[in-house]
């Protein structure tokens, strides 16, 4: 099944992907809110959202203006060198635990939506990310059952500030700057991909430019796995998010470097899930 958030006259809506057209949540069962987030939060569930009837909701996609699959997260959990090859190409140390960090609400943008370069730097890069949307509550959670946890999966650029990270030991300035992260255009729920999402493609656009081409087989820290390590610590909730790590081949590491600019469309993709596509503008045009 494949979700989608959307606006139209009405407001801000969710709905069921069928071919090219939406079957409205709230229209098909009036208990079910307009937004997923409160969905989930509700103790909604994908098995909810089956029981919907097709035939008198449906809508067409062609005009409808994406928004964030999840208007307002809970926590946005984040790994870093999560792949090997961009462990390298850093350099950095190959890390025995996974590199978590934290994104804000603030940060994300939707589907077609402009990714921001701020006017303080012009170091904005890529990184290509399988997201990961919790579904039900969890804490100390083991291999075998973490994946139970798991609602939905979905696309993810998180636009980085290469110079702002780099000016401390902490990553979470140059991860946040404003309408940075770029998250949708779907959700999946995970009936439709492989278990965990593995053995996906995933890879960045620039300009109709392969950037990053690898497969979500080669995460060292595995979507179960990253649950379980989450969870010994912190309980995870509906309406959360776990952004998976980027490949190799991301701008600050190419010679000479490549960030993304003004005028520029960036596109993330990741097999099975769909396409991200973000054009890029200048602070202050947006």
């Amino acid at each position: 099944m494949r979700l989608m958030s959307f606006r139209d006259s009405t407001g801000s809506r969710f709905g069921i992907v069928d071919g090219d057209v939406i079957i409205d949540a709230n229209l098909a069962d009036g208990r079910i809110p307009n937004d997923l987030s409160a969905f989930l939060r509700g103790g909604g569930t994908i098995g909810d959202l089956r029981k919907l009837a097709k035939n008198k909701t449906a809508k067409p996609i062609s005009g409808l203006v994406h928004e964030l699959p999840l208007s307002s997260p809970n926590k946005i959990f984040c790994l870093g060198l999560n792949y090997l090859e961009h462990v390298k190409e850093g350099p950095y140390e190959v890390p025995d635990y996974p590199t978590i960090f934290m994104r804000g609400a603030s940060s994300l943008v939707a589907h077609n939506q402009a990714i921001v370069r701020p006017r303080i730097s012009d170091k904005l890069d890529f990184e290509a990310e399988l997201v990961v949307v919790i579904g039900q509550r969890i804490r100390h959670a083991k291999l075998e059952n973490a994946l139970d946890a798991v609602f939905a999966y979905s696309c993810f650029n998180d636009g980085t500030l290469r110079d702002y990270q780099k000016r401390t030991v902490q990553w979470t300035v140059g991860k946040n700057f404003d309408k940075t992260g770029g998250f949708g255009p779907v959700l999946v729920t995970p009936d439709e991909l492989p278990l965990g999402a593995i053995g996906l493609t995933i890879q960045s656009r620039l300009n109709g430019h392969v950037m990053q081409s690898d497969n979500t087989r080669n995460m060292m820290f595995p979507v179960a796995e990253t649950i379980a390590t989450i969870t010994a610590a912190i309980t995870l909730e509906p309406g959360d998010m776990i952004v998976m790590g980027t490949p190799s081949g991301v701008g600050y590491a190419r010679r000479p470097p490549v960030y993304m600019k003004a005028g520029d469309i960036v596109e993330i993709e990741i097999e099975g899930i769909g396409t991200l596509r973000n054009p890029i503008i200048d602070e202050g045009l947006a």
